[in-house]
């Protein structure tokens, strides 16, 4: 044998948890494509409920045992828009506790390089000042709507903290605006606003119920497309390497209405009725403007889809995908 031995090539093996959902299929997308230039040794493995409770610490630790990640993306969540976390508080907190809990703690044990979890800008106070940034997580309570996914969430940035300060791991989160894309959960009841208002403007067109957005249209969102937050889950992997928070939003200009959204999606699927609204629904929380400095200061060049590119990417999906899209 060669004095020289041959060295071990160090294979680093990213978890991604719920990733049949939005963002985790997004990134599938972005990590498959040929664009996307790997650092070093990469074997990626998407895991879904499918492959095992989170909310059960022996099955989380099954899946660390079988797959001995080095790296972990943790968008596994129990999640659902403003009527679904109104009428189950409980659950919303519980569950994504847990879920939190034992991923961490597991990461933890099997010393894992980092631990980056998705987070939501939900969980930040309701009266506060605009735009809202990372320092301002824990500044007051949450919008009442939704509250127990709220304050679940907050422990997570909580959790990151503490693990950092008493063992040194390499645990974060990010904090999205409102995401939209392929493969979200377009059930009306359950879904968030976008795949919600796009799953009843194809009923309308298709000759069902008249198209009507709940609410009054008034409050403003910011929106990220899925594909770009992937990216950033990919860069942040790569090159983010604090445990407070980070927003991924695009500029507090692209705030836009509901009643705006409800209009690029008429435009997209051409439909050219009047747009109706049921004020007897509640609006929810009339704006989260996000201040997105902290992203640019440190990737500055990032290229956002524009919203009517990425509507009209997400209502031919949908439409396609029809048969087989959650919903």
């Amino acid at each position: 044998m060669s004095a020289a031995k041959k060295q071990k090539t160090t294979e680093n093996v990213i978890v991604v948890t719920g990733a049949s959902g939005l963002v985790g299929r997004a990134i599938q997308s972005v990590v498959n494509s040929p664009d996307h230039v790997p650092q070093g040794n990469e074997r990626w493995i998407f895991l879904s409920s499918k492959d095992g409770d989170l909310r059960d610490p022996a099955a989380t630790l099954a899946i660390f045992e079988k797959h001995k990640p080095t790296h972990v993306i943790h968008l596994a969540a129990f999640v659902g828009g403003l009527f679904r976390n109104m009428q189950f508080g409980v659950q919303f907190f519980e569950d994504n506790m847990h879920m939190t809990m034992n991923v961490l703690k597991t990461a933890h044990q099997f010393g894992v390089q980092k631990c980056i979890s998705c987070l939501s800008t939900c969980i930040f106070p309701d009266k506060t000042s605009y735009p809202i940034n990372e320092t301002m997580v824990h500044d007051g309570a949450p919008h009442s709507s939704n509250e127990g996914y709220a304050y679940s969430k907050r422990m997570i940035d909580v959790l990151n903290r503490c693990y950092s300060n008493q063992y040194g791991c390499h645990f974060t989160s990010v904090i999205p605006t409102n995401i939209y894309g392929p493969y979200d959960n377009f059930n009306i009841q359950d879904g968030h606003v976008i795949p919600g208002l796009i799953h009843k403007m194809k009923q309308a067109i298709d000759g069902g119920p008249d198209f009507k957005i709940w609410g009054s249209g008034a409050p403003l969102r910011q929106f990220i497309y899925s594909e770009d937050l992937a990216k950033l889950f990919v860069w942040a992997l790569y090159n983010y390497n604090d445990s407070t928070p980070i927003i991924f939003s695009t500029d507090e200009s692209s705030e836009i209405s509901i009643a705006d959204v409800a209009k690029e999606i008429a435009k997209a699927a051409k439909y050219t009725k009047e747009l109706k609204f049921d004020t007897t629904k509640s609006d929810g929380q009339f704006k989260k403007t996000a201040d997105n400095a902290k992203l640019m200061s440190l990737y500055p060049d990032f290229q956002f889809t524009s919203f009517e590119e990425g509507i009209q990417k997400t209502v031919e999906w949908f439409w396609t995908n029809y048969d087989v899209a959650r919903k």
